[in-house]
């Protein structure tokens, strides 16, 4: 015998319910360890030896491109969601497909940074300062990687399906964990960069 459609409803608001919990859940725990790395670096950026310090080897301008790009890409996945809330699968896939060029444009200026500082001699092992520079930013460079694999995934089966329910909610939950990351780099720039070079 079939479930009545508002039971069915009921039991899908409930599912939906813990796993929006689930993910400000996780969201929370994330902020905890970024919230440790920003602590170990402001406890260790001063301790450069003999290494060079934040203000010979950070390029403002250019951490200032990786700012700009990064936030343009939370105001298209902004965009994209507004689309996703319409109904409109071609909005969604035009801005989430923008967010996710932006998004493989960050992290690829953020490894050819990494990649010079390594080529000069300035790797994790020079200093606690660069170990624990790299750590927190490595470790935001990873959850961006993680962003772009869940943003095409999710388009490439909201080009397949269509904007079901079901999708719609891991679009909104993945604008949100970009909107996270938009704000720890905000963070990064301003504690890392800014403050390095000043």
């Amino acid at each position: 015998m079939a479930k009545p459609v508002h039971h069915q409803n009921h039991q899908e608001a409930i599912t939906n319910d813990k796993t929006v919990f689930g993910f400000w859940v996780y969201l929370m725990t994330d902020l905890l360890m970024f919230g440790v790395l920003f602590a170990v670096y402001s406890v260790l950026h001063g301790n450069i030896f003999s290494g060079p310090s934040g203000k010979q080897i950070f390029d403002l301008p250019f951490a200032l491109t990786e700012t700009i790009i990064l936030l343009t890409s939370s105001f298209t996945a902004g965009l994209g969601i507004l689309g996703a809330r319409s109904g409109s699968k071609n909005q969604v896939l035009i801005w989430f497909g923008v967010t996710f060029l932006l998004g493989l444009s960050f992290l690829g200026l953020e490894l050819s940074e990494f990649h010079k500082l390594v080529t000069e001699g300035n790797s994790w092992q020079r200093s606690a300062f660069l170990s624990s520079y790299f750590a927190l930013v490595a470790t935001h460079g990873l959850h961006i990687t993680f962003g772009l694999f869940w943003m095409f995934i999710t388009m490439l089966k909201v080009k397949s399906k269509g904007l079901t329910p079901s999708l719609t909610r891991k679009l909104t939950l993945l604008s949100l964990f970009w909107h996270f990351l938009d704000i720890v780099w905000i963070f990064i720039f301003t504690i890392v960069y800014l403050m390095g070079v000043v």
